[in-house]
């Protein structure tokens, strides 16, 4: 369980994110929508513990991500947007870091790695540095080392960026097993059919506030709009599409 308590961060006299309340049961997807400059990844980077709130408290099961970080970080596993591999290092040598990071036992890790890099096709690519990677593979790795250790808590800050269809699907199938298995996963994405489709609950950003959560069919219904697409664009102003489109090839022209 994820629990934010009057959660606010600030960047000098910038309010990114402003006084926060919400839950996120075990057991759920929940999904974190916004547009560029909401606070969504301020609050995901947050509840992952990589920066602190300015004000309030993040519970990670219970464990208080300030004055327990290491006990929250123990049960997390998170999935940066813009992720910092050691590149020097083979993607083997990599999870192995991680898993140790995690103090994970020797045997049990190494037989860990390999059957991951086997399910997720890097298996030949192993034991070659991370610097001669794809995108795509090397988002695989951060993924690998997101879940190595099997955490109670999965952070995922757009964890589809560079993966191919059957990543994807693995990657989404991953996320309800953990979910069906009574784990938290937090869904943070731009792409708003997969988070419809995916996550079972959503809460909608938009200038460092919490504008509505529930199910998209809850959301939708609070709008009084046909589709979650609809929804958000009304919630974080109205606008008309197609005169922006329009307006836009226009001045191409």
């Amino acid at each position: 369980m994820i629990e934010i308590i009057n959660f606010s961060r600030r960047f000098g006299s910038i309010s990114a994110v402003e006084n926060m309340n919400l839950t996120i049961k075990e057991g759920l997807v929940f999904g974190l929508l916004g547009p560029n400059g909401a606070g969504k990844s301020t609050t995901v980077k947050t509840i992952a513990g990589a920066i602190k709130p300015t004000s309030g408290t993040i519970l990670i099961n219970g464990k208080d991500s300030v004055n327990n970080p290491i006990e929250a970080k123990k049960m997390t596993g998170y999935v940066p947007e813009n992720p910092g591999l050691f590149k020097n290092l083979t993607g083997r040598e990599y999870l192995y870091l991680i898993g140790n990071l995690y103090h994970m036992e020797e045997t049990v890790l190494k037989e860990k790695i390999t059957r991951i890099l086997t399910q997720f096709g890097l298996e030949e690519r192993g034991d070659e540095q991370i610097d001669s990677y794809s995108k795509g593979m090397a988002q695989k790795l951060v993924i690998a080392s997101a879940i190595i250790h099997n955490p109670q808590v999965l952070i995922l800050d757009e964890p589809l960026t560079g993966l191919d269809a059957k990543a994807a699907a693995i990657l989404k199938e991953i996320i309800r097993s953990f979910a069906r298995n009574g784990k938290t996963v937090l869904f943070s994405s731009h792409i708003l059919d997969v988070v419809e489709k995916l996550c079972d609950e959503i809460a909608i950003l938009f200038q460092g506030n919490l504008l509505v959560t529930g199910t998209a069919r809850d959301i939708i219904e609070k709008t009084g709009c046909e589709s979650l697409e609809k929804s958000f664009i009304k919630l974080t102003g109205e606008s008309d599409i197609a005169k922006e489109a329009a307006d836009i090839v226009a001045a191409l022209e």
